[in-house]
């Protein structure tokens, strides 16, 4: 039984690229609940939000793509 290198390397680019985002999301959430004075409160909070969901659905994806990648599927 041996990996497939190419859907392992796959997987850990998409964990790489999950990575950043799931910092600048919660800040960017954060962010704007503290102005909410401003007039942009909302597109950061949404901006936020799409962070976070592409964070969890390149997490899901990535670790998918690694397991095929170990286990031949």
């Amino acid at each position: 039984m041996s990996t497939n290198k190419q859907l392992l390397g796959k997987g850990i680019k998409y964990l790489t690229g999950a990575l950043p985002l799931m910092f600048l999301g919660p800040s960017l959430i954060y962010n704007a609940f503290q102005n909410q004075q401003n007039n942009w409160h909302y597109l950061v909070l949404g901006i936020g939000i799409v962070a976070c969901l592409s964070s969890m659905f390149l997490i899901f994806y990535g670790l998918k793509t690694i397991m095929k990648g170990l286990f031949n599927d």
